[in-house]
């Protein structure tokens, strides 16, 4: 099936029923289904062919929603781009997948352009009122691509800690699948009223809140830019019974001096996932708001879904839980042998979620799926009833406030400046934010250059969360008998 089929069902049968909304602008199923045809009417018009790789870089807008489900409506691959990205960084996200087209918002259109142009992409600007026209003006495309389930959908691009980012391939299957079980798992009826804090270019937002309210026939109320007093009033203002989340928004309601004024009674659900849940943060969350917050897993690589606490079974904070339907999981030595109960190994997942390779790059897929199992480099360890525990990560890679961010990138940048000799990126614990972005910094013999400075400059060439906040200097890094910088033995400055 063609994953676009969950936006069609639902119109089909609640047509005049609320699917988006925007603060006082509300999107019907039947307008957002007619959208849908006129943007695969439009792509068509301007020499799309079905296999066609499309970014789409756009805030938490139903706009969104139209490109992302008119370019699935046609038959194309969708490649979902971080808003936040600059230049250098957006023609990399078209380049590496053949992109052909971008759709991206009006404010963005400085890097988004220059990025477009520097790959031969098409970029459409995406600005109210003039896209409507747009749309208006093309003929409606209003079958649906015949598909197989093994085809790409959608391709989402993550990254380790070494080379640049890899596009995970994830199929029409993968994805409506892992949508259907979030619909189950937070009770995704027509009903509910989902609020949409979640960037939907990131795999949790995408799936488990917009795919997911959109196959059931609910509503997703769009927030663009997270302010945890205004989640809160839309909570109250739209009833939302489900709330989805990384930590730090959690953390940023709990601590909202005007939280008490705001009724929040109408929350059923609350899902966390991202990066691991403080115990403390959980309880002080449920008793404050009365509900209970269900923890689970996943990543790109699995659509994103893999584990959760289940409604209905017992919940254990600071558990991800138990795989969900229809996929293994479990804990693995490092010679691929299933690790002892209470012993930390590393993830190994199995099943309908399992992303079906990495974007041109076969030995990166290799390394990672190996006996149909995929290999996440998170390490954790299991219970005698079966419910996963994450201890640590394998990857150096730095979850700030929920996003990744990839070390290696941000230290090419570090060394692009002429006083740089040597930089590693490591993340600094925050009790805010869990982990910072910070630089050790080795400088050229005779050189100058302040943390400001440094900070500037990276600044200047990637996403706002992104760049080092803190920067030390170093006389050297540590390093191994090969001459390998030792992440593990840097340590950032004490305060004071």
């Amino acid at each position: 099936m063609n994953l676009a089929t969950i936006l069609t069902e639902s119109a089909a049968s609640v047509p005049d029923h609320v699917a988006l909304k925007l603060d006082d602008l509300e999107v019907t199923y039947a307008l957002l289904d007619e959208a849908s045809a006129r943007l695969a009417g439009l792509l068509r018009s301007q020499g799309f062919s079905p296999g066609d790789r499309v970014g789409i870089m756009l805030p938490n807008v139903p706009y969104f929603a139209v490109c992302y489900y008119g370019v699935l409506r046609a038959g194309g691959i969708v490649v979902p781009m971080n808003v936040l990205l600059k230049h250098r960084e957006v023609a990399f996200y078209l380049r590496d997948p053949g992109a052909r087209f971008l759709f991206a918002w009006h404010d963005l259109a400085p890097d988004a352009q220059a990025g477009a142009e520097e790959t031969g992409a098409q970029c459409l600007l995406v600005a109210p009122g003039e896209f409507e026209k747009l749309l208006q003006d093309a003929e409606p495309a209003r079958e649906v691509a015949d598909v197989e389930d093994s085809e790409t959908a959608v391709v989402l691009y993550t990254s380790g800690t070494t080379g640049t980012p890899k596009g995970a391939e994830l199929t029409h299957a993968n994805l409506a699948r892992n949508c259907e079980v979030s619909r189950r798992l937070f009770d995704l009826g027509p009903d509910a009223v989902t609020l949409g804090a979640l960037p939907l270019f990131h795999s949790f937002g995408q799936t488990c809140a917009m795919n997911a309210t959109i196959g059931g026939g609910g509503t997703l109320t769009l927030i663009p830019r997270f302010d945890p007093a205004k989640a809160l009033e839309i909570i109250q203002r739209d009833q939302v019974t489900v709330f989805e989340g990384v930590p730090t928004m959690y953390g940023a309601m709990l601590h909202c001096a005007d939280r008490e004024r705001f009724d929040t009674s109408s929350l059923e659900v609350c899902a966390s996932g991202g990066s691991a849940m403080p115990v403390e943060l959980m309880r002080g969350f449920e008793d404050a708001f009365h509900c209970k917050v269900l923890e689970g897993y996943g990543l790109s690589e699995t659509s994103p879904v893999a584990s959760f606490n289940h409604p209905g079974r017992e919940r254990k904070p600071g558990s991800i839980g138990t795989p969900i339907d229809g996929v293994e999981m479990k804990v693995v030595d490092e010679d691929g042998h299933e690790a002892p109960q209470g012993e930390v190994g590393e993830i190994v997942i199995k099943g309908h979620n399992v992303m079906k390779g990495y974007w041109n790059r076969p030995e990166a897929t290799e390394e990672t799926i190996r006996d149909g199992w995929f290999h996440s480099g998170d390490m954790a360890e299991v219970d005698e009833d079966g419910y996963f525990f994450i201890v640590d990560r394998k990857k150096d890679m730095i979850i700030r406030g929920g996003y990744n961010v990839y070390p290696r990138e941000i230290e090419e940048v570090l060394y692009e400046h002429p006083a740089v000799r040597e930089a590693a990126v490591v993340g600094v614990p925050d009790d805010n934010l869990g982990e910072e972005v910070g630089a050790a910094v080795s400088l050229k013999e005779g050189a100058e250059a302040s943390a400001e400075e440094l900070r500037e400059f990276v600044k200047d060439q990637v996403a706002a969360y992104k760049y080092p906040r803190e920067v030390w200097f170093v006389d050297e890094l540590p390093k191994g008998p090969t001459g390998k910088i030792l992440k593990r033995e840097i340590e950032p400055p004490q305060p004071g």
